[in-house]
């Protein structure tokens, strides 16, 4: 109850404080051809006011006095802009336009590599970015749905009953990926399963992605790689935007975003994001759903307050509750728990709140923190799993220029609540319940040396303190060469990662199996050492513009934490492997952008990921050879009419079979997920969308007797087991198998229409 008040009361003050601005200036700043420039600086420098452009290129400077000012504008790679602006009794719209001053393409502000704000281009840690445009050619009701259409960035399911997920980065599993918003490791352990639903689209300004190990800088779960979600500022949106959509299975999405000014120099963004689906289907004939039913509610918050000397404090708070289940047909929720009708029913109640302060000082020092609370209140049959957990972060930057060396130093500290129903906390003695407790204090140190205009070199050492397993060093090198003109660009990273086992992370696929989950031996932390060869060219070749961006990467783990889905169909086996695992692939990205309205973004990434224990070299599950991604884009600029072509294909994967004599094949097909949009603006404030998604009615029933092992007998009610407790094949068994929905590599969900609105009131 007191984290409701305080939840509510944090959302809500800034809204109900009555204090108004005086006049505004608001527009867009783009190119010469038209498109919008992400992360354009627009200040009135007399009056110590500045935004950012957002992903759409719009701005709104608020609390203007009468009198005349000089607006200034700017990005990375363009000219400056200057004009004066005369406010006298209304709000005055601008639209900015600014010209490059040499040929870079286009430079997007990034934080993610090095935690500072710098051009992409000048960042020797390679960082993609994607912003909100780019999510709207495919539109989804999750951040966790939207990353489908990136390179090497893969949402992967895991059951085929309650459709939850991880992200992989390269083939490498969920637990290897750390995910970010607004640079604090929100979404992590017991959350990881749930935490990317609910974030409202409507909110996010860019996703910038590190493929790679980022441990220096963010600590544990950052081995793979990291994905930063970047909300929008609050001063710098509009003051009321809507998007909602629905499809041809049902689904309602809704996203509601609204601005207020507070005061002279404060502001805050309040959102809402609903989605909705209570149409159950099951149209590959199992008897079970298949996709899970749905009722998601997140309501997100954050402020800021400008001080002086451009000084900001910033903070955000977001709520999420979702009520979904799947199983079979028949379920209700007064089968929830018991062992009649089969069903995975999945109560989460989440908060968090997270924040920045740049402290008065002379030196720019910046403090942030974030603190959540999630609570998991699951039944997977007649298997309950009820969790809690708390996680407190806090850290402190000291960001220092000398000469040629740009430093950072940070202090970290993490504390990490957890408590659950199952062996994992229970004590020694199996009489009495002991949550978990960890401390994760840190400090990190990172030097960025310019020595010439043509090469940066990073040097970067952390080292963490986990109260369970003791003292972790972890440093990387980042080097950067770039041409005079910076179309060619040549990054080497080298670097070190670890790993901690997280309880839920590893075992969640036990519960909706009932499966029993064996740790051979306390986990030690994985070691991972990686080096990534990163390469960019762009081309300017009359309007036409080209960009490159191609990536070599090799991993080597040691003490990887495995998971045996094989040894016994019964259980789930974690142990640290005796050998080693390595991860290693060429990535290849390729943008065009045509004068004429036509734009291409395709990438393909070929890779190998294996584990080698006593000589013998065995693939890792659910990680392809080949996968390849592409956004095609056409404007009719005339019209105003867009159409997006986007899509995925993925070669075979290894998938987890029950026993020998399973008869599903141990490899997925090629398959292929194609979507297609159009858009249509209606003037500048509104715009109507639809299309068809799953073009090619792919789901992963196709070609195989089924994807559910035993779906007919969930509780395993006519399976008979020998004395070792391994399934006999029967007349009624022939297989030899128990009930197990983990055999999925692709969604249920097959072709249907959608149609969506925007709108957006500056």
């Amino acid at each position: 109850m007191k984290i409701s008040i305080i939840l509510t009361f944090t959302i809500l003050l800034p809204t109900v404080l009555s204090a108004f601005g005086q006049y505004k200036i608001s527009g867009t700043v783009k190119d010469e051809k038209g498109e919008p420039l992400t992360a354009a600086s627009v200040s009135i420098p007399k009056l110590g006011l500045f935004t950012l452009s957002d992903s759409e290129g719009g701005f709104i400077l608020n609390n203007i006095p009468k009198g005349k000012w000089s607006l200034e504008a700017g990005v990375v790679g363009y000219g400056k802009y200057r004009a004066e602006i005369d406010i006298d009794s209304t709000d005055v719209q601008k639209n900015i336009m600014l010209t490059p001053n040499h040929n870079t393409g286009l430079n997007e502000v990034v934080v993610s590599g090095t935690l500072k704000e710098v051009s992409k281009t000048g960042s020797p840690v390679p960082v993609e970015v994607y912003t909100s445009k780019f999510f709207k050619a495919n539109p989804t009701p999750s951040i966790f749905d939207a990353l489908q259409n990136i390179n090497g960035v893969k949402p992967q399911l895991n059951c085929n009953i309650c459709n939850t997920g991880d992200i992989h980065i390269n083939g490498l599993e969920g637990p290897y990926t750390m995910i970010l918003i607004d640079g604090m490791p929100i979404v992590s352990g017991l959350s990881t399963v749930y935490g990317l639903s609910g974030i409202p689209q409507s909110l996010i300004d860019r996703v910038e992605i590190v493929k790679g190990p980022a441990s220096t800088l963010y600590g544990s779960e950052a081995v793979g790689g990291l994905i930063n979600v970047i909300t929008k500022r609050p001063g710098n949106t509009p003051r009321l935007s809507a998007d909602a959509f629905v499809t041809g299975w049902g689904e309602v999405n809704t996203d509601l975003g609204a601005r207020f000014g507070v005061g002279k120099k404060a502001s805050t963004l309040l959102g809402v994001n609903y989605f909705n689906y209570q149409n159950p289907l099951d149209k590959n004939g199992d008897n079970f759903t298949d996709v899970t039913l749905q009722n998601r509610v997140s309501v997100f918050s954050k402020w800021s307050i400008d001080r002086s000397g451009n000084r900001e404090f910033s903070m955000a708070a977001r709520y999420v509750y979702e009520d979904r289940w799947g199983g079979e047909m028949n379920w209700s929720p007064k089968y929830r728990g018991g062992g009649e009708v089969y069903g995975e029913s999945i109560y989460t109640s989440r908060w968090e709140t997270f924040g920045t302060y740049q402290l008065p000082m002379k030196e720019r020092v910046l403090f942030q923190f974030s603190a959540n609370g999630h609570k998991q209140n699951s039944a997977y049959g007649n298997t309950w799993y009820l969790a809690d957990q708390y996680v407190g972060y806090g850290q402190l930057n000291w960001f220092k220029t000398m000469g040629r060396h740009d430093l950072l130093t940070g202090l970290t500290y993490r504390y990490t609540y957890y408590d659950d129903n199952t062996y994992a906390t229970t004590s020694a003695n199996g009489l009495h319940n002991e949550p978990t407790h960890t401390h994760l204090p840190g400090v990190f140190m990172q030097d960025e040396i310019t020595m010439n205009g043509n090469n940066k070199l990073l040097l970067g050492l952390r080292y963490d303190y986990n109260s369970i397993h003791g003292s972790i060093l972890t440093p990387r090198v980042n080097y950067k060469w770039n041409s005079n003109d910076k179309n060619n660009i040549i990054r080497l990273s080298f670097g070190n990662g670890y790993r901690v086992a997280n309880v839920f992370t590893e075992d969640h696929a036990a519960l909706t199996g009932a499966r029993e989950v064996v740790f051979a031996n306390n986990l030690d932390p994985e070691t991972s050492w990686n080096g990534n060869l990163n390469f960019v060219k762009k081309i300017v070749a009359g309007t036409t513009f080209v960009g490159l961006d191609a990536t070599a990467f090799y991993t080597h783990f040691s003490n990887k934490i495995i998971a045996d889905y094989e040894t016994d169909p019964n259980k789930i086996i974690y142990d640290n492997l005796s050998g080693y695992a390595i991860s290693k692939g060429l990535s290849l990205n390729v943008d065009v952008a045509f004068q004429n309205g036509l734009k291409i973004l395709a990438g393909a990434t070929a890779m190998d990921v294996y584990d080698k224990e006593g000589g013998v070299k065995t693939r890792q599950l659910f990680a392809e050879k080949f996968t390849g991604t592409w956004n095609i884009s056409y404007t009719l600029k005339p019209i105003g009419l867009t159409l997006d072509y986007t899509g995925s294909v993925y070669s075979p994967m290894r998938l987890p079979l029950l026993s020998k004599t399973d008869p599903r094949s141990e490899y997925s097909p090629w398959w292929s997920i194609q979507n297609i949009q159009l858009t249509k603006s209606l003037g500048q404030k509104m715009e109507i969308y639809g299309g068809v998604k799953n073009l090619l009615n792919w789901t992963p029933n196709k070609g195989t007797p089924f994807i559910i092992s035993r779906a007919y007998d969930p509780f395993d009610k006519n399976v008979q087991f020998d004395a070792n407790g391994q399934a006999m094949a029967t007349p009624e068994n022939p297989y030899g198998l128990t009930f197990d929905p983990n055999y999925v590599y692709a969604p249920n969900q097959g072709i249907r229409g959608f149609l969506g609105l925007r709108y957006r009131l500056f």
